[in-house]
């Protein structure tokens, strides 16, 4: 289930919007100023932040309020941790949705496969392009299979390889949802650790389309 979480790009955007009703009301108290940033951090303005969800408002100087809303999309290691281990976690579900024409034997389980690879291809390509976009290469770090929630296992692999019929359509579904459980774990904790906001919208879209095709595929286990 979704967390609600206020956006970076929301808070970005009351921080902002608290700075320029700060100086605003600084240009109106003193018609001789120029209203601009130097002169409202010049004058000692201040201005009140909203908080992360939880946390209450901060009070910062104009100055300081300038420098945060202009890093609020800088990304940080759990930007580039969640996108790195993303690109192994999808590459993993079309193995898994790759084993599905030749054994599965229920034509939901072969169409919600088709589903399921056609959209984490481009999301793979998305995650690609962004680590080199931000001067990270997509294959920069590796990391261990067991250490990213949902993973399955080579034991389990194997054993989905040599299943098939209605042995396999079971099997697969139930990998399935626990891989996308895993995805969904590794995007909240994205949301909640992150700064970025492509990458804040990457992890609403994994937890948003996961959320609905775990309900699909516990609906085809009933």
């Amino acid at each position: 289930m979704l967390i609600p979480r206020r956006s970076t790009r929301t808070r970005a955007a009351a921080l902002t919007a608290a700075l320029a009703a700060a100086v605003l009301a600084l240009s109106a108290c003193d018609p001789g100023g120029d209203g601009g940033k130097s002169d409202a951090a010049d004058k000692g303005l201040t201005v009140v932040a909203p908080g992360k969800p939880g946390e209450p408002a901060t009070t910062m100087s104009a100055e300081d309020a300038v420098k945060a809303a202009a890093g609020n999309d800088i990304p940080n290691s759990a930007d580039f941790r969640y996108t790195r281990m993303m690109i192994e976690h999808h590459e993993q579900a079309l193995v898994l949705t790759g084993l599905v024409p030749d054994r599965a034997s229920s034509t939901p389980v072969k169409r919600l496969a088709e589903r399921i690879s056609a959209g984490q291809k481009p999301e793979i390509a998305a995650m690609e392009g962004w680590l080199t976009n931000n001067d990270a290469g997509a294959r920069e770090e590796t990391h261990d299979h067991s250490a990213m929630p949902g993973m399955a296992t080579e034991a389990q692999l194997e054993k989905l390889r040599a299943a098939r019929g209605k042995a396999f359509d079971t099997l697969f579904l139930e990998l399935m949802i626990t891989h996308h459980q895993g995805a969904v774990t590794m995007a909240t904790e994205a949301l909640a650790d992150g700064n970025n906001v492509l990458v804040e919208e990457m992890a609403n879209d994994v937890v948003a389309q996961q959320t609905v095709e775990i309900d699909r595929m516990r609906g085809l286990m009933s």
